[in-house]
């Protein structure tokens, strides 16, 4: 003879009390370490395979720039020499914006790029400048230079706000 399965309750004798039923799973913890992602298909696995997972790619029409955000950056790149001064290299602010948004838009690139050909000649300037204080004219140029680099980065950056190219005079064109 097979038994076939039988309800519980009717096995169950009336009047006694049934097992009381499993207690409900505890909430989730916020400590509790993190769920890992599935496997991302045809990823190399294995000993020589690199512990992390490639990024997605950034899609490209995402990370242009409005041309309000063109012209703040254009004058930030100008302007970020003055900030630069505070520790001493004036290239610094304008290469960094450089680095940053030359493939989000042309026109960022090119301001930053003649801020940074500026500041770089402006330091050729000022240290040619200083091996001449030897002969006292060093100092009429450093405040020549100065005074040449205060007025210029200023006139670039209302340039770059109004959303007009601007070229600086006696620069060296190191990046274009």
């Amino acid at each position: 003879m097979t038994e076939s399965p039988q309800d519980p309750e009717a096995t169950q004798p009336p009047g006694e009390a049934r097992p009381p039923s499993p207690p409900p799973p505890p909430p989730a913890s916020p400590y509790a370490p993190p769920q890992q992602e599935p496997p991302v298909p045809n990823a190399p696995t294995g000993p020589g395979a690199p512990a992390y997972q490639p990024a997605p790619p950034i899609p490209q029409g995402s990370t242009a720039l409005s041309p309000s955000d063109e012209r703040t950056w254009g004058m930030l790149a100008h302007l970020s020499a003055l900030l630069g001064l505070i520790i001493g290299l004036s290239f610094i602010g304008p290469l960094i914006i450089y680095l940053v948004y030359r493939e989000r838009s042309a026109w960022v690139g090119r301001q930053a790029a003649e801020a940074l050909n500026f500041n770089l000649t402006i330091l050729i300037y000022f240290l040619v400048s200083l091996a001449l204080i030897i002969i006292v004219v060093g100092f009429v140029m450093l405040a020549v230079v100065g005074i040449f680099w205060l007025v210029e980065v200023i006139l670039a950056s209302v340039a770059a706000n109004n959303g007009t190219e601007h070229r600086y005079p006696l620069t060296i064109r190191f990046v274009s």
